[in-house]
């Protein structure tokens, strides 16, 4: 009876785990020897280990405020070669610490990792990943450390990827590599409401990518929106959860099933302006070129004989003068069509249910306009987000009241 060879076997091919660290996981010394420890633990799990950090802290808003001491408006492109240093500077720290550890490191700024980006500084979108430096060093059993946030356009110009631009870099990378997405911070995933406003606020299990982007949009902390939609296109799930202690997370994926349409969440964004004026196609089109000179995305518009477009600030706490010079100019060239301009805080609650839930709009005005003591100034619903602009002293009181009414109840 003839006898079966045995079968060769083949190598075990260790997975590979992108892990991304924001700056407050990387803020200090003490920090930093946390994050190279977390990474040594999963290489010696038996992953390899791609890093991707954020510049130290608030490191990137002191460099920008100090360009802005330097003058009123810096070069864009000396900009990114300026912010762009912040997370190197991570990155050779924690390859540093990594090493300490007893393990191989290398350190990679995002062209090394064959990022590639469009030309547009300060607001680049990647284009293509080559990451055969990562798979290399990979290969040769070394953990990676990616300065996030940047790479470098078809002209060889640092370019930086904007706002939660680490965020980005480590889905685009997860998906070059065919890996795992972890993304630290310094909470443990992804909640209904911002605790520091709603104090009944609850982490979230499983959460689907369009509705962490609608969250994201809406100005909640979560992840970086253009990161969230990456990773719906390549069907990455991403895991959220916090660089110390605690074994939480909020898993994002293509699909959560539920039972029916609900309310995952509600969030707010400071600073908005509502820009209601008679449509006319010149003027949108006139509009559309203004904001992407400006790097402005409208959160959003209702399309109907009056226009409504709705705009906010990125960043809340900082003085952004490209918005506000943005905003000035709308406003001369809208001054002739019947304009109305509304500032104040825009407050959403995002969910499948909006939309599909019958009666849910005339909840939610009657909710807010009992919170404000005054209908909102605004109202308008925007894929899964329905929103109010609001005077920004009533912000707490309607999110408190809307997290009440549609996320503290069983779906």
């Amino acid at each position: 009876m003839a006898t079966i060879p045995d079968l060769p076997q083949l190598p075990v091919v260790p997975r590979v785990i992108v892990q991304k660290y924001g700056g407050s996981s990387v803020a200090d010394v003490a920090k930093i020897q946390l994050v190279a420890k977390r990474i040594a633990e999963t290489h010696r799990s038996g992953s390899q280990v791609v890093a991707v950090v954020s510049a130290m802290g608030k490191t990137t808003d002191q460099l920008l405020q100090l360009a802005h001491e330097v003058t009123d408006e810096p070069d864009r492109r000396e900009l990114d070669m300026l912010l762009s240093a912040g997370e190197r500077i991570s990155m050779a720290l924690v390859a540093m610490a990594v090493r300490g550890h007893g393990l191989k490191a290398t350190s990679l700024t995002g062209s090394q990792c064959g990022i590639l980006t469009t030309d547009n500084a300060g607001n680049a979108r990647i284009v293509e990943v080559r990451p055969f430096r990562v798979q290399d060093a990979l290969d040769q059993g070394e953990v990676v450390i990616v300065a996030g946030f940047q790479g470098t356009s078809w002209r060889r110009e640092i370019t930086t990827l904007g706002r939660g631009g680490s965020d980005t870099t480590a889905v685009a990378l997860a998906a070059a590599l065919g890996a795992d997405c972890e993304i630290y911070s310094d909470i443990d995933g992804i909640y209904s409401a911002d605790p520091r406003q709603v104090p009944n606020a609850t982490r979230l299990d499983s959460v689907t990518h369009d509705e962490t982007l609608a969250m994201a949009r809406a100005g909640a902390k979560v992840l970086a929106a253009d990161a969230v939609a990456l990773a719906r296109m390549h069907g990455i799930a991403l895991y959220a959860r916090k660089t110390g202690q605690g074994s939480g997370e909020t898993v994002v994926r293509l699909d959560t099933p539920r039972d029916r349409p609900w309310i995952v969440g509600v969030a707010s964004r400071p600073h908005a302006v509502a820009l209601q004026y008679t449509a006319q196609a010149a003027l949108d089109q006139q509009l559309g070129s203004l904001w992407t000179a400006a790097n402005l995305t409208e959160v959003a518009s209702m399309q109907a004989q009056t226009r409504l477009v709705v705009l906010a600030r990125d960043v809340a706490d900082a003085v952004d003068p490209a918005f506000d010079r943005a905003i000035a100019q709308a406003v001369q060239l809208l001054g002739h069509a019947e304009l109305t301009v509304l500032r104040g805080t825009l407050v959403s609650i995002v969910g499948p249910a909006v939309g599909r839930e019958p009666g849910l709009l005339g909840q939610f005005v009657a909710l807010v306009s009992e919170a404000t003591e005054a209908a909102p100034m605004a109202v308008v619903a925007h894929g899964l987000t329905l929103s109010a602009l609001v005077a920004p002293e009533h912000t707490g009181r309607v999110l408190a009241a809307l997290h009440r009414r549609f996320v503290e109840v069983t779906p």
